[in-house]
């Protein structure tokens, strides 16, 4: 009787390696599943996600994809999704020493696209930087007609990766990001503040 069940758990234990050898060569044991990634919100309906914003960085600026979506993806971890953005150039004010100058469009999801003038100073300007392209993300804005204020630098934000450079400015609650690139990235290396108006003007106070 005893021999009878040393030879039952014997049996047993036979099949057992068995069936663990066969589930390992057939591949039937499901590989272990990788780490969870920390997922981004989805955008809200006035919001634009990463990737549409990088997408139009692309088309904009025409290369420096590393660093664009670096710089992007550092904005958004920070400050969240923007719900509007700006492109558009900067040139040197020929007249007024130390200022700068820049016109371009700002888009938004469902409030319309206005055209934009800002002014701020351009400490390490020089004369190859004139039609530099900007992109700037815009946070928090609460009507198309709001940009059109003055805006102080973020005290730590500036952030230069890969050809590309971000500073971070803000204002009544409001966040401006403006991402540039080669020469546009020395033009804004050293930005205090921005001050955007409806037209053109040469007072940047």
């Amino acid at each position: 009787m005893f021999s009878l069940r040393i030879a039952g758990i014997a049996c047993a234990m036979t099949v057992f390696a068995f069936t663990s050898v066969m589930a390992q060569t057939t591949g039937t044991i499901p590989p272990q599943a990788p780490p969870a990634q920390p997922l981004l919100p989805p955008p809200t309906a006035n919001q634009y996600s990463s990737n549409e914003i990088i997408d139009a960085g692309h088309h904009f600026f025409g290369s420096v994809s590393h660093g664009l979506a670096m710089s992007v993806q550092n904005a958004v971890s920070k400050w969240g999704l923007p719900n509007g953005y700006i492109l558009g150039e900067e040139a040197s004010g020929a007249v007024l020493a130390g200022l700068r100058y820049g016109d371009g469009t700002l888009y938004t999801r469902n409030a319309g696209d206005v055209r934009v003038f800002w002014q701020g100073p351009s400490i390490g300007l020089d004369a190859g930087a004139d039609g530099a392209r900007t992109m700037m993300l815009v946070y928090n804005l609460p009507q198309t007609g709001s940009i059109f204020a003055r805006f102080g630098g973020i005290n730590g934000s500036a952030y230069v990766v890969g050809g590309v450079g971000m500073t971070a400015l803000t204002g009544n609650n409001m966040v401006v990001v403006p991402i540039r690139s080669g020469v546009g990235l020395r033009l804004g290396a050293n930005i205090g503040w921005l001050k955007f108006t409806e037209s053109p003007t040469w007072n940047p106070f």
